[in-house]
Parts: C-alpha cells; structure tokens; sequence
C-alpha cells in the first residue's frame, strides 16, 4: 500500500501491490502480502491457560513456537460452526510471527490503481478496529485488514467483555 487511511474524511488513496485474501463468518478480507508469510491448512493447538479469549493457542511451525488468535473472536463474530477447522495465514507483524485463523483461504489479487474507500460506519466496532479501509471491487468489497492492530489483543473487547 502506497498510502493508509488515517482520517476517515480524508479522500481516497491509490493501493499498489497485491493482498492476501480470506474469509471469516462471511466477511471478505484482505491483508497486504509483505506482511503474510504463508497460509496452512489447520494446525494442531496447544491451549494456553489464562490467555485472551481471542488467543485460541500455539502451534509448532517447523519448530517455531506461533501464536493462533482466531478472528472470528477477536473481530466479536460468532463462533465458528461446531466442526469446522480453521484455515492459517501466518503473519509477520511488530518483529513476530503470528498466525490468523480464519475460515478459508481466497486468492492473492492485485489491487494496483483501486482506490481505498473509509471504513463504513455499519460495521461493527470490533472490526472497524482492524480493518483500515475497503477496496470496492467487481461484485465484492474487500476489508482491508491492519495486520498490526489485527493481533493486537491488549484491548479489552477481545476477551469477551471479561475483567
């Protein structure tokens, strides 16, 4: 991305480069390919205890210890459907490699000369929080994921309300 939206009044901004897209309860989103390392099919988790509700684990990446935030809980959305495995983008992100579980795996896709539109305002909190804009594309509109604050879980709204 050549410019990010800081000002939700401010006009629209030309992206260049491509995104990683995935989808979660629905949702369409993508996430810039500078800041994916790769995406795998679901991965066995190790519980960790006391953590944020959005924490949903660890898993062994070739000997790297990763940690698994399930969006679908850090976004407020509901609980993925009894049965349903996750899918993984692995993300590097503040110096860190973490893993997004999200509930499939789209297509990377340019997103040369498209225009960055604000975030609506009918999206809900929680993920207005993530998402730095949207990219309106041909029977589709793409939320533009922040990597950085998408495994941010320090705020209190990702561990569902909880003290």
């Amino acid at each position: 991305m050549t410019a990010t939206l800081t000002n939700p009044g401010a006009p629209t901004s030309a992206m260049t480069g491509q995104m990683c897209t995935f989808w979660v309860d629905g949702l369409y989103f993508g996430l810039q390919v500078e800041h994916v390392q790769e995406v795998l099919r679901y991965q066995q988790l190790t519980v960790v205890p006391c953590a944020p509700d959005a924490v949903h684990g660890l898993i062994n990446l070739r000997g790297q210890i990763v940690t698994a935030l399930d969006l679908r809980c850090r976004l407020g959305l509901p609980p993925r459907p009894e049965g349903e495995l996750p899918m993984n983008v692995i993300v590097r992100s503040r110096g860190e490699v973490v893993s997004l579980l999200v509930d499939d795996i789209g297509d990377v896709i340019d997103t040369t000369d498209v225009s960055l539109q604000p975030t609506p305002a009918n999206l809900p909190p929680t993920v207005q929080d993530v998402v730095g804009g949207v990219l309106p594309l041909p029977g589709s509109i793409l939320l533009v994921v922040d990597a950085e604050r998408a495994v941010d879980v320090s705020s209190p709204d990702t561990t569902g309300g909880t003290p």
